[in-house]
């Protein structure tokens, strides 16, 4: 059952030089206890697209879609008031940088507790023992001492575990992970991630992980979305992504990951050029500059939809080619 339903979905920011045109009508759901990854390079719209859904934008974004549905509840016709309830109880959202997004000005207990004690009525012990399970839940030693610290005392890895702990306090349907593991070491990455596998299995929440890194969700992700131009490419099971890749610009990121059993002094093979101005965006398919695919109806048109296999859908003229049919696939 989806949790939500995203239909045709376009946000655009109006700035000084013309209008940013970030995302440019996707249509995407989210299943209940499912993990989703949305991926592609900086600027193809991953963050925007979430942020549009929570409503985190600022005043000179505008925001327009068929339909914005979170447990069959229409969000274009919620209030502020209703938002921010929707917000803090049932969609945690963690953040690329905890300390930007943690006040440093309030210790880790008055954090965790603000959101316990407005949306679910806790008294002030009650908030500060349940604030001390959810440090003990994201793998915090000495919660007891760390409770009354404030964020500038703990270290990258630490903030965002508690960023991770503000986002699962009111036990939300759905957690969204914005780039949770950018600015940590590996080790460090792979203990947070890990961490909100685990967190996923035990509270059976929806978690849509946003990264520019298919390598870091290889193994998490039920279902993963591929986006490029404000527009999504691909969309299927891990496996689909994975083994059965079908859209030029996923075979980029995947030939871009370094792979364990090949020889250490091959070479990564990378997209050449670079990602498209939103602010002009190509007419046809925005990956078309880069593709070394290319036909000439790639340039005019957008690329329609074709479905496959079991939710498998892909977004390329190739699809459709009656040209030789081209050597594709990924490197590996």
């Amino acid at each position: 059952m989806s949790l939500l339903e995203v239909k045709n979905l376009k946000t655009t920011f109006a700035i000084g030089v013309g209008t940013v045109q970030a995302v440019r009508g996707i249509s995407f759901h989210v299943d209940e206890g499912e993990f989703v990854g949305i991926v592609g390079e900086s600027g193809s719209g991953k963050s925007v697209t979430m942020l549009s859904v929570m409503d985190l934008l600022p005043n000179y974004a505008k925001v327009e879609a068929d339909s914005m549905t979170f447990a069959g509840k229409e969000l274009r016709e919620m209030n502020a008031r209703e938002l921010r309830a929707l917000h803090g109880k049932e969609i945690g959202m963690i953040f690329q940088d905890p300390m930007t997004s943690l006040n440093p000005l309030f210790t880790v207990e008055q954090q965790l507790s603000e959101p316990l004690r407005i949306h679910l009525g806790m008294k002030r012990d009650a908030a500060r023992a349940k604030a001390l399970e959810l440090l003990r839940q994201v793998e915090i030693p000495d919660p007891e001492q760390r409770l009354k610290q404030y964020p500038h005392e703990f270290s990258g890895g630490m903030r965002q575990r508690v960023m991770i702990a503000m986002a699962i306090a009111c036990s939300p349907k759905m957690v969204i992970a914005d780039e949770p593991t950018t600015a940590l070491d590996v080790t460090i990455q792979a203990q947070i991630l890990d961490l909100l596998e685990n967190l996923k299995k035990n509270t059976n929440a929806a978690i849509v992980m946003i990264t520019h890194d298919l390598g870091v969700i290889a193994s998490m992700c039920s279902r993963i979305i591929v986006m490029y131009g404000g527009m999504i490419c691909e969309e299927g099971s891990s496996r689909d992504i994975f083994y059965r890749a079908q859209h030029p610009y996923t075979w980029g990121l995947l030939n871009s990951i370094p792979k364990i059993h090949h020889d250490r002094h091959e070479k990564l093979v990378p997209i050449h050029g670079t990602p498209p101005d939103m602010l002009k965006p190509p007419a046809g398919c925005p990956f078309a500059p880069r593709c070394r695919y290319c036909m000439p109806v790639c340039r005019m048109m957008t690329p329609p939809e074709t479905g496959l296999d079991h939710g498998h859908r892909v977004f390329c003229h190739l699809m459709h080619a009656k040209a030789p049919k081209v050597e594709r696939g990924v490197d590996r």
